[in-house]
């Protein structure tokens, strides 16, 4: 029996995810037209339109679907080691590997595409205010685990660990590139300064931060 439009929704819409994810990062946001991930998704535009207005949709699509997966990634990482957060040998975070190269080629485009566009800057400041307010509930309750605080807000000290990430996953992967190997990257050894820098121990004499968990910055 052909599933009804409700069932087939879901499938339809990850199947655009799933073809827009390869060809932006085969051919770059502004390059890929509609078709082209329509072609690639064996769907036809009505179906595209159907479920998005634009490929700026489809982009925060992709974005919303990127963070849930890392969201889940951290929160397996901190479960495992949240005791060694602040240790001599902090927990290895993930290094960039191929699935996490192309998301970093569509991402970093597109953030140059909304830089250019002020509404779609908006939009993607929306979506990265959540993901960031969503590490931020996972760090603090982390951080609270070992009898930890920070000394900053935890959104504010989430700011920094994305933007270390970040900046040193693009080192890492330019030096991928052009060498085919990489030094240790500046991911593995910023993020555990900072989480030192940034928290101390519970003291019950010293006032605690305000907790801003969850908190969009």
């Amino acid at each position: 029996m052909p599933k009804s439009p409700t069932k087939r929704r879901p499938l339809t819409v990850a199947a655009l995810l799933d073809a827009a994810q390869v060809v932006f990062a085969e051919r770059g946001f502004g390059a890929t037209s509609v078709p082209d991930i329509c072609g690639r998704a064996g769907l036809t535009k009505g179906a595209f339109y159907s479920n998005f207005p634009d490929k700026e949709a489809l982009f925060l699509a992709l974005f919303d679907r990127h963070h849930e997966a890392t969201a889940e990634r951290v929160r397996v990482v901190l479960a495992e080691s949240a005791g060694q957060l602040v240790g001599a040998d902090p927990p290895r975070l993930p290094e960039p590997n191929g699935e996490q190269r192309q998301w970093f080629l569509i991402s970093m485009e597109f953030t140059l595409h909304a830089i250019r566009h002020p509404e779609v800057a908006a939009a993607l400041a929306e979506h990265e205010a959540r993901s960031r307010a969503t590490l931020a509930d996972l760090l603090a309750d982390a951080l609270a685990a070992i009898d930890r605080v920070p000394t900053i807000a935890v959104s504010e000290l989430v700011r920094l660990v994305v933007a270390a990430c970040e900046g040193g996953d693009a080192q890492t992967l330019t030096e991928v590139s052009a060498t085919g190997s990489a030094q240790q990257s500046v991911r593995a050894r910023l993020v555990p300064l900072l989480l030192r820098e940034y928290t101390r121990p519970v003291d019950m004499s010293a006032p605690a931060f305000p907790d801003t968990r969850g908190e969009p910055s």
